[in-house]
């Protein structure tokens, strides 16, 4: 039988998103399940050692809670990061709702299962909150492996897009990880070992490093570091996708948000339902758009060793940027690759044999150690607790999630997603969604009906097709303050928020413009 918290709102997960919807929505008195023994998300439990966040402090903190010392120009580690939450948590009282080392491991939908959704208005008559339970949700906790059930009106889901479940290569029959005489870990199981453990995994071996985003390039460097000395041996990353990568915020001495983080940068590019005429002006301006990314192509192939390596991307920069790929690069990467310690190899498919892995040229690498940073699978990882039919709508036709606002899709009532799509700083993307939803279920304002709400979602997806050919991570980078526009005005909030005309067109945005009104 269901319990019944005294809470109407239960939020699974305890990351920044969960974190940021428990304090905007701590009126209604939520419960947050969080499956492990602590808060802080993919910062506790997906990160290296050397795991540092990937901007400045001023880019990735709460508009109520700014950094103690948020002056500091190094990007801070991740148990920096995790001190930060904490003290987040501390200050506005979260512990309260938090249920730590709480899994949920299903959700039932307690409401007519023959509509469930397909109505005109969200939720039936568009109301968040339905006036009696409509989820049923089933914890699993660290004394008991009894599924306890308890109720909710409302639900927001915020178990993230990394972590957790992993993205694991398929290969072809005979030609998988069984056949391989030595290890295979992929970097979710690497994040779990301590920095010993880690050094003995890689010192003196063969190492292969898959992938080339963020995390293999952290793995890369913290296995040549382990190798330093005599016995040491070079790590290889095996590349099928080049990103362009970035050493700093600075582009021939001009500060990056110039770039991308302002009004009038972000005025050069394509936006959700912009209209006819900004549309054409889109068109007009497009040679000034191509002719920024290629001002930053030009430094980075400058700075960087692209070309010696093999390195520089097919695409333009702004194609990395717009879809959230932009990796900053430790201090010491190409520091490593020209001592030998780091190599590369392109190949756009590979599999094992018993030595090692072998290319798509049929070019055989040995191995002792092969380490698969190949992501996650966030998406999934939601299948695996929502119900039919709901689990079968996570994607549409283009392979994105369908959400109103980054938030609500318009097809699962009485929930909403957060921080499921990204931006520059997810942190932000998260906190202002959380923010708009807390003045949705204070009745501050109506949803548009299904289908409007599914003509915008299609319209910005279409935005990200024309923008990128990695849409699928929905990232919204090169809009992202109007997206925060529109949002703002559902909330009645004043749309441009700086103190003068100036600073509205030529400064960067972050969270301090976005305090409670």
């Amino acid at each position: 039988m269901a319990k019944n918290f005294m809470s109407r709102v239960a939020i699974i997960g305890g990351g920044i998103s969960g974190l940021a919807a428990a304090k905007q929505l701590a009126s209604f008195d939520p419960v947050v399940f969080e499956a492990t023994n602590s808060i802080g998300g993919v910062w506790k439990h997906s990160s290296y050692r050397s795991t540092r966040l990937q901007t400045p402090r001023v880019d990735y903190e709460f508009s109520d809670y700014p950094w103690r010392d948020r002056t500091d120009p190094t990007f801070p580690t991740h148990t920096e990061i995790l001190d930060y939450l904490h003290g987040y948590a501390t200050h506005f009282g979260l512990w309260r709702f938090i249920r730590l080392q709480s899994r949920v491991v299903e959700i039932r939908f307690l409401g007519d299962q023959t509509q469930a959704g397909f109505t005109e208005l969200w939720g039936a008559d568009g109301s968040p909150l339905a006036g009696n339970p409509v989820w049923e949700v089933g914890v699993v906790t660290s004394q008991t492996e009894t599924v306890e059930w308890y109720k909710f009106e409302f639900v927001v889901m915020c178990i993230g897009k990394y972590g957790d479940l992993k993205h694991m290569p398929v290969f072809p029959h005979g030609k998988g990880p069984e056949i391989f005489d030595g290890t295979v870990m992929h970097s979710l199981d690497y994040c779990k070992l301590d920095e010993e453990a880690t050094k003995n995994l890689m010192r003196g071996k063969k190492v292969v490093v898959i992938g080339y985003k963020k995390s293999a390039i952290d793995l890369a460097v913290e296995c040549a570091e382990a190798n330093q000395g005599p016995d040491g041996q070079p790590c290889t990353m095996v590349i099928r996708t080049l990103h362009w990568t970035v050493p700093s915020y600075s582009i021939w001495g001009l500060p990056f948000f110039l770039f991308y983080a302002t009004r009038f940068s972000q005025f050069l590019h394509e936006r959700p339902h912009q209209g006819i005429l900004r549309s054409a002006l889109c068109r007009f301006l497009s040679p000034l758009r191509k002719g920024v990314s290629k001002f930053i192509e030009s430094y980075l192939t400058w700075k960087l060793p692209l070309q010696k390596y093999g390195l520089k991307p097919d695409h333009p920069f702004e194609e990395d940027y717009a879809s959230c790929q932009m990796a900053i690069l430790p201090e010491n990467f190409f520091k490593e690759a020209d001592k030998g310690m780091i190599s590369f190899k392109r190949s756009s498919k590979w599999w094992f044999w018993d030595g090692g892995i072998v290319l798509d040229d049929n070019t055989q690498l040995e191995a002792d150690v092969v380490l698969l940073a190949t992501g996650f699978d966030g998406k999934e990882k939601l299948r695996s607790v929502l119900p039919e039919p709901f689990r079968g709508l996570m994607v549409n036709s283009s392979g994105v999630m369908p959400l109103y606002r980054g938030t609500i899709h318009p097809l699962i009532p009485h929930m909403a997603f957060v921080g499921y799509i990204e931006s520059v700083s997810n942190l932000h993307t998260s906190e202002l969604r959380c923010k708009w939803v807390e003045r949705l279920l204070k009745g501050q304002f109506k949803l548009p009906s299904v289908e409007q709400m599914f003509r915008l979602i299609d319209e910005e997806t279409e935005v990200m097709k024309r923008t990128t050919r990695f849409y699928r991570r929905h990232c919204i980078s090169t809009y992202s303050i109007n997206h925060s526009d529109e949002i703002c005005k559902e909330m009645g909030w004043k749309p441009w928020r700086k103190g003068n005309w100036l600073s509205e067109v030529f400064s960067p945005y972050n969270n301090q413009d976005y305090k409670e009104e």
